[in-house]
């Protein structure tokens, strides 16, 4: 018995494909991933955003944490008090209603942020194994210029409540 080959079985050859339904079910599939490799560090993507964000940008308020990390400011509060639980983040003004929150990654903070990135990193290259060098470049370029054309996007909708 002979394996079909992918160009000539038409089971294996989808249909000129639908990028926005590409991109979502191949989303899909690495943010399962990049979870599940976070996971093993106790991370959340939330988490890896925040730590991020802040290890670019100290002393963000918990509102424009929330805005970068496409979450409500209650849960990005929530995120920041887990994460100064565990020590990677530290507030260094008092808490105070109306005061900018001053909060900075501590060198705990610092070492989850690698770790989160090396479990992208792992992903990325699971994920772009099968491809050339070539087509990781074309693959990367489209995909940034798609992003940044939605950044840019006044009228996408807003995003669902369970999304975070």
């Amino acid at each position: 018995m002979t394996t079909p080959d992918a160009a000539t079985d038409p089971r294996q050859v989808p249909p000129t494909p639908n990028i926005a339904f590409l991109t979502m079910a191949v989303g899909r599939r690495v943010r399962a991933k990049v979870d599940a490799a976070l996971d093993q560090h106790g991370l959340t993507y939330r988490h890896l955003s925040a730590l991020g964000h802040l290890a670019g940008n100290p002393d963000l308020s918990y509102a424009e944490l929330a805005r970068r990390g496409g979450v409500t400011t209650q849960s990005m509060q929530a995120t920041l008090a887990q994460l100064q639980q565990r020590g990677a983040v530290e507030q260094r003004n008092p808490a105070k209603r109306g005061l900018r929150a001053q909060l900075r990654l501590t060198p705990t903070g610092t070492d989850l942020l690698r770790l989160g990135a090396a479990a992208l990193d792992s992903v990325e290259e699971q994920l772009v194994a099968t491809l050339s060098a070539e087509q990781r470049t074309h693959t990367a370029a489209g995909l940034f210029t798609v992003f940044t054309a939605l950044l840019a996007d006044d009228t996408s909708p807003p995003r669902p409540r369970n999304a975070d």
